[in-house]
C-alpha cells in the first residue's frame, strides 16, 4: 500500500492514570488539529480522568494498568497511518502534525520523536534537556515523554511495545535501531515537572540511571518496577 505522508491520519495515542489535572489541557490544544484521531487509554483512574476526556468527544477505552498494554490497546483501535504516542501531562507543540508528516521524505528514517522541555524554571534541568537532546540525537535513544511517532505499519512489524512493567520505551527503541533511522524534530513538546519537584533534580536522575542500567545488566524489568514504585 502506497503510503502519502501529506494526507495521512495521525493517531495520537495516550495511556493515562489519574490525569485529570493535565488531560483537559492536552486533548485541547490538540483537537483542533485537522486529520487527527485521539485515543486515550485509561488505565483504572480513581479521579475523573475518563469523564473529563469523555465530556471532550475523543475516543476513550479502559484496559488493565500498564503503559505498554495501554498503548498497544490504543494501537489496535486506531486507525490513522501515522501513531503518536503522548504522554497524558505533556503537551505537543504547535504545528506538530508538520512536523510528524515530513520526516517521512527521507527513507531511512523509520520513527521520529520531539525534543524535551520540562516545565519547571529550575537551572538544573535546562541540563537535563541538554542532555536528553544529546542522548536522543547522537546516541538515538529518545524515550516516551518525547512523543514517539511512528507509521502503524511499521509498528507491527516490531510487534509494539513489549508488555514489561517499565522500560517498554527503551526496548521499543532497541529494536527500531536495527532498521533505521530515528529522527529527532527540532520542536518540543512540554512535559509536567512534578517527579522532579517531588524528588528533587539529583535524586530523580540518579534513579532514572539506576533504572537503565540495572536493565542493561539484565535486572528483571518486574523487579526494577517494583523498586521504582516505592519512589
Amino acid at each position: 500500500m502506497n503510503f502519502y505522508p501529506e494526507y495521512a491520519q495521525i493517531s495520537i495515542i495516550i495511556p493515562v492514570l489519574n490525569e485529570a489535572d493535565n488531560i483537559e489541557s492536552v486533548i485541547n490544544q490538540i483537537q483542533k488539529t485537522e486529520n487527527i484521531e485521539i485515543i486515550i487509554v485509561d488505565g483504572g483512574s480513581q479521579d475523573h480522568t475518563v469523564e473529563i476526556a469523555q465530556s471532550l468527544g475523543v475516543k476513550v477505552i479502559v484496559t488493565q494498568r500498564g503503559r505498554a498494554l495501554q498503548m498497544n490497546a490504543g494501537a489496535k483501535i486506531a486507525t490513522g497511518e501515522i501513531l503518536l504516542f503522548l504522554h497524558g501531562d505533556t503537551q505537543l507543540p504547535t504545528e506538530f502534525e508538520k512536523d510528524v508528516r515530513k520526516i517521512w521524505i527521507n527513507d531511512n528514517i523509520i520513527a521520529g520523536a520531539f525534543q524535551l522541555k520540562i516545565d519547571n524554571s529550575q537551572w538544573s534541568l535546562r541540563l537535563i534537556e541538554k542532555t536528553v537532546f544529546w542522548r536522543s540525537k547522537y546516541l538515538q535513544m529518545p524515550y516516551g515523554d518525547q512523543a514517539i511517532f511512528i507509521k502503524a505499519s511499521t509498528f507491527w512489524q516490531v510487534g509494539g511495545f513489549p508488555e514489561q512493567p517499565i522500560m517498554e520505551d527503551f526496548e521499543f527503541i532497541r529494536r527500531l535501531n536495527r532498521l533505521g533511522k530515528i529522527e529527532i524534530l527540532s520542536s518540543s513538546v512540554i512535559t509536567s515537572g512534578r517527579r522532579w519537584q517531588k524528588l528533587g533534580v539529583f535524586k530523580t536522575t540518579l534513579i532514572n540511571q539506576f533504572v537503565v542500567f540495572g536493565y542493561y545488566l539484565g535486572i528483571s524489568p518486574i523487579k526494577l518496577s517494583q523498586w521504582y514504585r516505592k519512589f
